[in-house]
């Protein structure tokens, strides 16, 4: 099975995972896939709607095989569909893997090209970045300060480790902190060389 060429945007709640993968996505060549989304996408009554709701709602990771389960299930769909072209499309990752178990399932479909660590140095700058997200979004789950404190222990914990799993060699890290527009430009910096490489075909 032919694997996806894939650009990890990788980072802590809040740091604007979303926001660049957003704009990337209007782009040719590119298609953003949020855990996040694919998350909120899922049916209220659905059993795999109602399991991954009592982890997300307490900001505790839903458990591996579940994430796995929907995201990949997801991802099937979109191809089927024709919206995503894993021959034309350089995949952008947002919010997966959260931890090694999982960076050691994908990698049997995924080849990580690119890892762009969003960094950031002020966590409460970040816990109120989330809680003005809340507010314009309307994001119960981003509203409540124990649960955001919590989410940051978690990645820290857990999701943190993920980088070590990849090479230094295909590891960016980007100040999540400056402006969007100034971020967007050292995103486009560290992918626009893998965009001509794969367009040659290596």
């Amino acid at each position: 099975m032919a694997k996806f060429s894939t650009i990890l945007l990788f980072g802590a709640p809040g740091v604007g995972k979303g926001t660049q993968g957003k704009t990337l996505h209007q782009l040719p060549g590119f298609y953003h896939l949020a855990s996040g989304d694919v998350f909120r996408a899922l049916k209220d009554d659905s059993l795999e709607g109602r399991q991954a709701a009592s982890f997300s709602s307490r900001g505790e990771l839903v458990p591996d095989e579940l994430t796995i389960h929907i995201f990949l299930s997801y991802l099937d769909e979109l191809i089927s569909s024709n919206a995503f072209s894993p021959e034309s499309d350089l995949l952008l990752l947002d919010g997966i893997p959260r931890n090694v178990p999982q960076a050691e399932i994908l990698a049997e479909r995924f080849d990580v090209r690119k890892v762009i660590s969003f960094r950031y140095n002020d966590e409460e700058l970040m816990v109120a970045r989330m809680k003005k997200r809340a507010e314009m979004e309307n994001r119960a789950d981003d509203a409540d300060d124990q649960v955001i404190r919590n989410r940051f222990r978690v990645y820290r914990n857990e999701s943190e480790p993920v980088l070590d799993f990849y090479s230094d060699e295909i590891v960016s890290e980007i100040d999540c902190t400056a402006s969007p527009v100034e971020v967007l430009r050292s995103v486009l910096d560290c992918i626009i060389p893998l965009q001509k490489q794969l367009a040659c075909g290596t």
